[in-house]
């Protein structure tokens, strides 16, 4: 209908929004009204695997360090575009076969690229 611009097929959505961040807030909101409180300095000591902090907490890492993190993510994303993909193989076709092929040839050079840029070598 001209003139009418709400969108009635977004109420449950809106809906749901609500009752999500209803949910959300109410249970941060129980969990800290019956939660214990007895704080002693074991417990608001910073926890490092069970061993006593050694060091500065505001100790700086290398660059290299945050490169091969994003590598790494980098390739485990691959694994997650690779897995649907080996699923569903025997119905895509040959197209889709040659993009995945381009897609791991490309992250394959992006992966000789990191190499020769000499970023997995820990200094």
């Amino acid at each position: 209908m001209p003139g009418t611009y709400l969108p009635s097929d977004y109420l449950p959505v809106l809906i749901f929004l609500m009752v999500a961040t209803a949910f959300g807030i109410g249970a941060l909101l129980i969990g800290e009204l019956l939660r214990l409180k007895r704080p002693y300095p074991e417990k608001l000591m910073p926890y490092e695997s069970g061993n006593l902090p050694v060091g500065e907490p505001r100790h700086r890492f290398s660059v290299k360090f945050y490169i091969i993190a994003m590598l790494f993510v980098i390739f485990d994303v691959e694994a997650v575009f690779l897995y649907p993909w080996a699923v569903v193989f025997d119905r895509i076709g040959l197209y889709a076969f040659i993009e995945m092929i381009i897609f791991i040839v490309i992250l394959f050079v992006g992966y000789v690229y990191a190499w020769k840029k000499e970023a997995f070598k820990w200094d």
